[in-house]
Parts: C-alpha cells; sequence; structure tokens
C-alpha cells in the first residue's frame, strides 16, 4: 500500500512551533523532522542551534541542499557563509566543520541530506555515523518521552 502524501503547515512559523517536535540532540541543538525516507535513503528536516561555536565536524556520503531559515552559518574550510533566506548545496565526500558564530542567538536551517553523514574527528578518522535510520530511532523515543507516542514519528515516514 501506497503511503499519502507529507503535508506539514506552519514550518515557518518558528517561534509557535510545539516545543515536543523537536528533537534533541544535545543541550542547545535539536532537529525537527519533516520527511524521513526510509525507503530513499534520505531525510529532510530542521536543524536548531542555541549556542555558537563549532557544531560538528562530518562528510557527507551524498549530496545536501541546505536552505537557512534563520540565523547564519558556515564550514571552516569555505569562505562562503550560509545566510539567512540563502541556499547552499554541497556535493558528497568533502570533511568540513559546521560553525555558528557569537553573534547568532539562534540558527534553523532546513536540510535535505541523502544517504549518511559521517562524524569525523580532526585527523578524519570516522567517530559516529547519522542517517535516516538514526534519525527515525531518536524521533520516536524522544516523542514517545514527552507524550506524544512513539507511534507519532510516522507521520513523517515514506
Amino acid at each position: 500500500m501506497e503511503k499519502a502524501d507529507v503535508v506539514i503547515p506552519n514550518i515557518l512559523k518558528l517561534d509557535d512551533s510545539d516545543e515536543r517536535l523537536w528533537v534533541p540532540r544535545s543541550n542547545s541543538v535539536w532537529f525537527r523532522p519533516l520527511l524521513l525516507s526510509v525507503s530513499q535513503g534520505y531525510f529532510v528536516n530542521l536543524l536548531r542551534v542555541r549556542k555558537s561555536g563549532i557544531l560538528s565536524r562530518h562528510r557527507h556520503a551524498g549530496p545536501v541542499h541546505a536552505t537557512v531559515l534563520k540565523g547564519r552559518w558556515h564550514y571552516l574550510e569555505h569562505p562562503w557563509w550560509a545566510t539567512e533566506g540563502g541556499y547552499a548545496f554541497e556535493p558528497p565526500g568533502d570533511i568540513h566543520a559546521l560553525e555558528v558564530p557569537e553573534d547568532v542567538e539562534e540558527m534553523v536551517t532546513m536540510f535535505h541530506v541523502t544517504g549518511a553523514y559521517i562524524y569525523v574527528d580532526v585527523d578524519g578518522n570516522p567517530t559516529g555515523v547519522e542517517d535516516v535510520f538514526s534519525k527515525l530511532q531518536k524521533a520516536k523515543e524522544h516523542y514517545e518521552k514527552v507524550g506524544l507516542g512513539a507511534d507519532f514519528v510516522e507521520h513523517f515516514v515514506r
């Protein structure tokens, strides 16, 4: 049986969203799933960061599309900045470290990630992996914990 379309209203109303929808990754970093495509191996989510500094050093196994909804960020290894209202495309394979500058109180970016991203240390050695399946598991656990129920994540799975 084919699953229905996914339609999520008001994703740009960042200040009015139900906090339970945001899945914590750390004390100051959350993601909000929009689409978890287990059949195609990609995910679309909002990433919210409420701290400055380096978020992660990583490499992508597939292409990444990013649209900045609030704030700004950049990769230490590149001269460009991803700014509010802007779009960035990242080809697979490059290792980079995402930094949110000190003058940004909150950054929110919509990421469309195909495949996995591999966390690496300063020497490029893998330290962890995140993909649609790990996102799905984290979301299930979080939604169960906050009272929405583990099955709530099924709204986003295709």
